[in-house]
């Protein structure tokens, strides 16, 4: 009797739903139409006798492209392409609540390389008034001590400050999307438990630098700096 491989003989079943086909559909006969930001894209009853489905799922496909930012309702030309805001839909499912430790740690670590990385930025374009702000900022904040590294007040006003200097709005759209995490990990008590203080550069260090440093001690600093908190965290 002939062996039968059942991998071979069938296919993987499709279990997509028809609206999530015609989703993809429409991404793809968007990209195919070389349509730019600003355009109008085809009417519903045009996309549906092209696509062969319901102008119900054709308004359900269309929805979802408005939810993910890639259209939008203008008035006199109906639906339009639009430069979808990616950390604002990314925002929307960001509850802190339902993300396990590996995601917690993971979206630390890409604010880690952010603020690493953002040291060449802030030294082009930073002023004498933002050094004074951020003086300002860091004024009202207490002496770091092994027990007080992490204030979310603090930490959102002069991480905040310095995400606007760098002038790059993508990345302040970023840090605002991190603040229900930041808010969550005040409160979740995770960082109460036990923790060495290691040599640690506090934010009246980095505002130093910024005054009188380079660039490379600023990255070095501030890999210091939020080294000490993810070691609260995730050690």
């Amino acid at each position: 009797m002939a062996s039968f491989d059942i991998k071979e003989n069938f296919k993987q079943v499709d279990t997509r739903s028809l609206v999530d086909k015609v989703e993809a559909n429409l991404v793809e006969l968007l990209q195919q139409r070389k349509l730019r930001i600003g355009d109008a894209i085809p009417k519903e009853i045009e996309l549906a006798m092209v696509l062969g489905v319901s102008r119900t799922v054709i308004r359900e496909a269309l929805l979802r492209l408005r939810v993910m930012g890639l259209i939008e309702s203008k008035k006199k030309k109906g639906a339009v392409i639009t430069s979808p805001d990616l950390f604002g839909v990314m925002s929307k499912g960001m509850n802190p609540h339902i993300l396990d430790q590996e995601s917690l740690r993971e979206f630390f670590e890409i604010r880690l390389v952010l603020e690493i990385g953002m040291g060449d930025f802030l030294f082009q374009r930073i002023t004498k008034d933002d050094i004074l702000l951020l003086k300002e900022i860091v004024s009202h904040e207490p002496k770091a001590t092994q027990y007080h590294l992490f204030n979310i007040q603090h930490e959102i006003a002069f991480h905040g400050k310095l995400y606007e200097i760098t002038g790059n709005e993508t990345m302040r759209k970023f840090q605002k999307m991190l603040l229900p995490v930041f808010d969550y990990v005040h409160h979740s008590g995770l960082l109460k438990k036990k923790f060495v203080l290691k040599k640690y550069v506090s934010h009246k260090g980095l505002v130093k630098i910024l005054e009188t440093g380079t660039p490379e001690l600023f990255r070095n600093a501030m890999r210091n700096h939020l080294s000490n908190h993810f070691a609260r965290l995730f050690d």
